[in-house]
């Protein structure tokens, strides 16, 4: 009688999980595939002549296509950063293939190219907009507050090999060049917040404008903050948190010459 009693309920909870297993493989089949099916379609659709013609400037310092560059070089575009979640410059370097990020604890990051990584990151160039990120005291760059509003930025060009010839004794190992956007690009108000876990809140605010007929600008503030990591002595030394602001200003002068500040 009770071999009975067991056989009844194991029957009832194979039909169950048949069930379930059923209605989990019907949602696979439903509308939120489509928008994956949309996206893939979008990138078939790019043609290898457009994808080809990738403009890059941290190689010869002049905009000419990713392919007839001399270089190893990857460029992360605005959608790369969007679609991979990353919420700060050195996450998104993550993408890049020979570019080694390491955290060091919840506010600090060692970065280097082809494996020569330091807290300073000597052995490589960072810029951006074509400016050194270097600070004059070390002759390094902290990642940590090279910061600005990721939805600001237009791509981050990263060259893997020595690039002394044009940019200096400091691009021994690679450049990482993080291009933004132009101000015309930015117009009007963007706010953007948002907190968890770890990163307690932040909040990213930016408004653009127009001066004149040739001028626009961009002003913007971000504040985070962030938790400590866990640490077995219940220290919690590493939590932080950063305000920062900038701005960007575009000139059109006479012809093709611009000038930015």
């Amino acid at each position: 009688m009770k071999l009975d009693i067991n056989r009844t309920k194991i029957g009832r909870v194979s039909k169950g999980l048949l069930f379930s297993a059923w209605l989990g493989f019907l949602s696979l089949l439903g509308p939120s595939a489509s928008p994956a099916a949309d996206d893939q379609r979008d990138l078939t659709s790019i043609s290898l002549e457009e994808l080809a013609q990738t403009k890059v400037t941290s190689v010869s310092k002049t905009e000419e296509p990713q392919f007839r560059t001399p270089a190893a070089i990857q460029v992360i575009t605005s959608d790369d950063i969007r679609r991979s979640g990353a919420t700060s410059i050195p996450e998104a370097l993550r993408m890049v293939p020979g570019v080694h990020v390491a955290r060091l604890n919840s506010s600090q990051w060692a970065i280097g190219i082809r494996g020569f990584t330091s807290r300073l990151s000597r052995s490589q160039l960072a810029l951006m907009d074509g400016r050194s990120l270097y600070t004059p005291l070390f002759a390094g760059t902290y990642w940590e507050i090279q910061d600005t509003v990721l939805e600001d930025v237009e791509r981050i060009e990263v060259v893997r090999g020595p690039g002394g010839t044009l940019w200096g004794a400091n691009a021994v190992n690679g450049i990482v060049n993080i291009i933004t956007k132009e101000a015309k690009d930015t117009q009007g108000l963007f706010v953007s917040a948002g907190a968890g876990n770890e990163e307690r809140g932040f909040v990213n605010a930016r408004y653009g404008g127009r001066v004149g007929d040739a001028g626009h600008y961009r002003v913007y503030a971000k504040y985070f903050k962030r938790d400590a990591e866990f640490h077995p002595d219940g220290d919690d030394f590493d939590a932080w948190h950063l305000a920062q602001g900038g701005f960007r200003t575009d000139w059109k002068l006479r012809g093709d010459d611009r000038l930015t500040v």
